[in-house]
């Protein structure tokens, strides 16, 4: 994993960019598989590199967001606005403020961005992903900050592949 990290350390924007480009585009298509009960190719190959393009720009916001919020819970333990914190506590401060602040505006974006390359008008369940800030990533986002940075982003685009496979499930058709 040597390789990994040093890659990362690297190249922080570009290889989050990738990470999820593959892991968020990958959770995509498996909840249309799950949706539609059958493995087809649910977008065209144009689709599907606009779909990656989508996943890379939005792990730009992340890769910042994840940096920032670091920094604004530190900031404000240094100006003891907040009590001192165990690594535990630390790791669900960041992800509560993160999920509670950057998490709307990034639900909003990534809808927006969706509905511009399915040429569609989707605004449903918006609420059911708000709150999926709440019951998914706050939690799953705490158990990311626990690890060294270089593993967290990494660790965040499989937690969006898995919150495809959930969401695929919650949204199946009933037959």
């Amino acid at each position: 994993m040597n390789w990994y990290v040093e890659l990362v350390k690297a190249y922080p924007i570009l290889s989050a960019m990738v990470q999820f480009a593959i892991l968020g585009t990958f959770g995509d298509i498996i909840s249309k598989w799950i949706i539609k009960r059958k493995v087809f190719s649910p977008f065209g190959f144009y689709i599907l590199l606009w779909k990656m393009f989508e996943w890379a720009l939005l792990a730009i916001g992340i890769k910042y967001a994840f940096v920032g919020f670091h920094g604004f819970i530190d900031s404000l333990a240094h100006y003891s606005l907040l009590p001192e914190l165990n690594s535990l506590g630390r790791s669900f401060a960041i992800s509560t403020s993160m999920n509670l602040q950057f998490g709307p505006f990034l639900v909003i974006i990534h809808r927006v961005l969706d509905n511009l390359i399915l040429k569609d008008k989707n605004w449903d369940n918006l609420d059911k992903a708000m709150l999926s800030l709440l019951w998914f990533w706050i939690p799953a986002h705490t158990v990311t900050f626990l690890l060294p940075k270089p593993y967290q982003i990494g660790l965040a685009a499989i937690w969006s592949l898995a919150l495809g496979i959930i969401l695929g499930f919650y949204n199946r058709k009933k037959n």
